[in-house]
């Protein structure tokens, strides 16, 4: 799913996703930067998903800024786009070439892995 802005309301609807997507007894863990849609008062947190948020100013640990990266850098950067459509279309086409081996090269995080 794409959105075409990202704010509280967004973000409380993608919780309420995900958190359909979990089976009865699950719990997931989320862990968030510190956007003000991610944080925010208004911002309804399904009971089976717990926020753990990273500190403040550290994209260093944020894996989904590798993911960004990387789909701007194989896919996304210097190129031009017909429209608004035609970007999100492409949007698209780069995440669908995401497989799970590459997502756990891309996103690896020595902090994220069992010793």
């Amino acid at each position: 799913m794409q959105a075409p802005t990202v704010n509280t309301e967004t973000m409380s609807v993608f919780l309420k996703m995900l958190s359909r997507k979990l089976r009865k007894n699950d719990q997931a863990v989320l862990i968030m930067d510190q956007a003000g849609w991610h944080k925010a008062k208004r911002l309804v947190v399904p009971a089976n998903i717990t926020v753990l948020y990273l500190p403040p100013y550290s994209p260093e640990l944020n894996p989904i800024e590798r993911l960004w990266s990387y789909l701007r850098s194989h896919f996304l950067s210097n190129r031009a786009y017909e429209n608004y459509d035609h970007m999100l279309d492409e949007q698209a086409k780069a995440w669908q070439t995401l497989t799970p081996t590459l997502l756990k090269s891309v996103c690896a995080c020595p902090y994220l892995s069992h010793v």
